[in-house]
């Protein structure tokens, strides 16, 4: 059963180009559309500022979507104002980035988790004690750190402190944005297996956004690959690891580096700069840069997402 559905989703930003003295619109998400289904993992993968992390914002209505449609278990949450979305704030969550800078420098841990409970008027007063001590204890903190502040707190702590304030409102769909990219190595494993297992224990349903393919390979189910603001490829994971159809996934692919020093890897260098999503080219916005380009339809005609095997989509005129 589908528990998002996309469809033609844009968000654009107003915003001044200072040497241009002039208004231009930025692209950040433009006619994205994709689906996810109850309890699985999505992968949202990209270069820096291809949109990901807009995407799942809108997707939540932190932004508010121009133009698209958002269904939220077959409800139409698109046109929904504050107190409408009221009811779905406690079935939605996300999971920041910045582990210190989503956390309130003021407030102590036990209260950073409790603030969710008391908006939404979630438990009883009397039980909201107990359940900050349970939910501490599933994300690998200590009842005996709830009066301390997040400065005393390690990154990968911090960022725990982060998936337990998610955990108070026990949503049903949670959207990571870039949960690790901000920590060690070492504890970045340790973070992803436990949003492994409290997905496992909850039944979360993850739009992970990353730009960390390892990432995507340990975690997800199945992998977006947007490039200015659009998805370019969507696949199950097996499937665009080892047969990658569009030629932008295909360069992300070989930058991976191999764990087997005996495997000799083909990189894909890829010539020119990432387009401005002010400015994007018409056509394919890839096609400045791609190896595989085939002609002026390229060019001139924006290729559409469809279907080349089973769940697996591309938006490219090689197919």
């Amino acid at each position: 059963m589908e528990i998002l559905e996309v469809i033609e989703l844009k968000k654009y930003f107003n915003t001044k180009a200072e040497f241009l003295q002039k208004s231009c619109v930025v692209k950040a998400v433009d006619n994205v559309s994709f689906k996810i289904m109850e309890g699985e993992i999505l992968g949202l993968v990209g270069e820096s500022g291809c949109g990901k992390t807009t995407c799942g914002k809108t997707v939540l209505k932190i932004y508010e979507p121009d133009s698209g449609k958002i269904l939220f278990r077959g409800e139409d949450i698109t046109h929904l104002g504050r107190r409408e979305m009221r009811s779905y704030r406690t079935k939605m969550g996300i999971v920041y980035q910045d582990p210190f800078g989503s956390l309130d420098p003021r407030m102590t841990v036990g209260s950073i988790i409790s603030e969710p409970m008391e908006i939404h008027n979630l438990y009883p007063k009397s039980e909201r004690h107990e359940q900050i001590k349970e939910i501490m204890e599933k994300v690998g903190l200590t009842s005996e750190q709830m009066n301390r502040y997040p400065h005393e707190f390690s990154g990968g702590q911090r960022q725990r402190i982060g998936i337990a304030r998610t955990l108070a409102l026990n949503p049903e769909f949670v959207v990571a944005d870039e949960p690790v990219s901000a920590l060690d190595v070492s504890i970045q494993a340790q973070i992803l297996n436990l949003m492994q297992d409290l997905q496992k224990e909850f039944g979360f349903t993850y739009l992970f956004i990353t730009h960390d393919l390892s990432v995507i390979k340990h975690i997800c189910d199945r992998v977006g690959v947007m490039y200015v603001g659009k998805i370019v490829e969507i696949a199950p994971k097996k499937a665009l690891f080892k047969n990658p159809k569009h030629p932008y996934t295909e360069a992300l692919l070989s930058a991976v580096p191999s764990v087997n020093p005996k495997i000799r890897q083909k990189h894909i260098i890829l010539e020119g700069d990432v387009p401005s999503p002010i400015n994007p080219p018409s056509g394919c916005r890839f096609h400045e840069r791609c190896f595989k380009k085939i002609g002026k339809i390229c060019e001139t005609k924006e290729p559409e997402l469809i279907e080349v095997g089973k769940n697996h989509f591309v938006a490219c005129h090689l197919y």
